[in-house]
């Protein structure tokens, strides 16, 4: 058998998609700045070539949207010319739709045009955003504030993701298939808040904000602000009801429906993460 690469191997997706592959009994070499199996950054080519080295499948990421657009695509011809023979990338939802200035978009096009197998993954905002992510410190404190008014959105566990990427990357028949990986049906984040509430036996509140106060917020906590803009402008679709409507992706690939969000709750609930 042939080495299958993750890129973000200790990631929300990359953690999951290899302990899948390799309770499954297949070769995996996990590629991280920190605590992989081997150095990676895709902010330093030097440290593509060995990662890469006997590999035939490779799962990418792009960790930063503060990042070059060119990178991913510079990636992809190594991996090509190291010969591996299939890519899965993880995109985001929207991107289909998004100008060339969305900075996936190079990415998909440097896939689709790679000339090996290829599947793209175009995932709605992850259920683990509440729990690992950005919005768990303010779950914490009890109040999540957000600009995205009373907008629902299909928010997808990552577990499902994690799947559909396993199977992309070991099976023949999701080459070339775009999947637009949602949950079964769209919330609001008013109502995520009071099933997590619900579930913790806390008071969880969601409060909407004006979008020039969260890209305040964000830039003032560090961020770029042009990063911030993109940032708040997703979120800010949500409010106006731009965002992809649930789709049956999970099960078209998978043959078993997504996971529902009150699923998701109940197990990180049980976990103490929230605690």
């Amino acid at each position: 058998m042939h080495t299958i690469l993750i890129v973000g191997g200790t990631g929300k997706t990359g953690r999951r998609i290899t302990r899948r592959l390799r309770a499954a009994g297949r070769p995996v070499r996990t590629a991280s700045r920190t605590g992989g199996d081997i150095a990676f950054d895709l902010a330093d080519p030097a440290t593509w070539a060995p990662a890469l080295e006997g590999v035939t499948a490779a799962y990418v990421v792009e960790p930063t949207l503060q990042a070059s657009g060119d990178r991913i695509p510079r990636f992809v011809a190594e991996a090509a010319a190291a010969g591996v023979r299939r890519l899965v990338l993880l995109s985001a939802g929207g991107v289909g739709e998004a100008d060339d200035s969305h900075p996936l978009k190079a990415a998909e096009e440097a896939v689709r045009a790679s000339g090996l197998d290829w599947t793209i993954l175009r995932p709605d905002w992850f259920s683990q955003n509440f729990s690992e992510g950005p919005w768990l410190p303010a779950v914490l404190a009890g109040t999540l504030s957000l600009p995205t008014g009373d907008g629902r959105t299909p928010f997808i566990d990552a577990e499902d993701i994690a799947e559909v990427a396993a199977a992309a990357l070991t099976e023949d028949r999701h080459a070339g298939r775009i999947y637009q990986l949602t949950g079964p049906r769209a919330i609001s984040f008013g109502e995520a808040a009071d099933l997590i509430g619900r579930a913790t036996g806390r008071t969880i509140r969601y409060v909407d904000v004006a979008p020039e106060a969260h890209i305040e917020r964000q830039v003032a906590n560090g961020i770029p602000p042009g990063v911030a803009r993109l940032l708040t402008g997703v979120l800010v679709a949500i409010r106006d009801g731009v965002v992809p409507e649930a789709t049956d992706d999970v099960e078209r690939a998978l043959g078993r429906p997504a996971r529902p969000f009150e699923d998701y709750v109940t197990e990180t609930a049980a976990a103490g993460l929230w605690n």
